[in-house]
């Protein structure tokens, strides 16, 4: 083999390590907090979120993996997420606080989702049914394909959605149907929400919602 070729191939895996490193920044779980306190006001001390029948959600950040949730304050911060509040409070923060209010949210105990309550028992049918198994005749794929065993997530890019609220699963699904939403690998979501009625969103999103939202939660039950 040209021994060119090589070093050209050594030098590029190279520099792919050191771009990676760069970006998956150590956070400090201290410095998060204290970063942190301006996105108290919708996302709670907690890290809980909100969710207002019939209105605004915001989405529960406690226990999340810290990577997914850099990624995203990085993509609302260069425009690739679209949302013109959290644009403002992303672009306060540089790549050391974004990664150090990560920190902080992932290691928070993960807090139950609202907004399920109200579906009646079809609709849940309904909902776990697309979860856990899909619907091969309208070509959709199950969430936990992707989002694992119960929906608590897996690595950075498939974030946990159980026990997540259940307007912000809901808004979510709606924006990559829609196409408002598109900072996805392979436009996956996109894919897969443009096959999905209304009634399917609002079903998955409800039952997502009354799912135990870690491990811990559901040994107790």
């Amino acid at each position: 083999m040209n021994n060119k070729y090589v070093s050209r191939v050594g030098l590029c895996v190279g520099l792919t390590l050191i771009a990676a490193g760069a970006v998956a920044q150590e956070g400090d779980v201290e410095r998060g907090q204290a970063a942190a306190a301006s996105c108290s006001a919708c996302h709670q001390a907690d890290g809980s979120g909100m969710n207002v029948p019939d209105g605004e959600s915001w989405p529960r950040l406690a226990g999340l993996d810290a990577d997914y949730i850099a990624k995203q304050l990085h993509d609302f911060k260069a425009g690739r997420r679209e949302n013109a509040t959290m644009a403002t409070f992303a672009n306060m923060l540089n790549d050391q606080q974004i990664a150090d209010v990560a920190a902080y949210y992932s290691q928070l105990p993960a807090t139950q989702g609202q907004g399920g309550d109200e579906a009646d028992e079809t609709l849940l049918a309904r909902g776990q049914q697309l979860a856990e198994r899909g619907d091969w005749n309208a070509y959709i794929v199950s969430c936990q394909s992707c989002h694992g065993p119960g929906g608590r997530g897996v690595g950075d890019t498939f974030p946990g959605i159980a026990g997540q609220h259940a307007g912000y699963i809901r808004t979510q699904l709606s924006a990559w149907k829609n196409e408002t939403r598109s900072n996805d690998p392979q436009n996956l979501m996109g894919a897969i929400a443009k096959r999905m009625s209304d009634d399917d969103i609002q079903a998955v999103s409800a039952w997502y919602a009354k799912q135990p939202a870690s491990a811990d939660q559901e040994s107790a039950q």
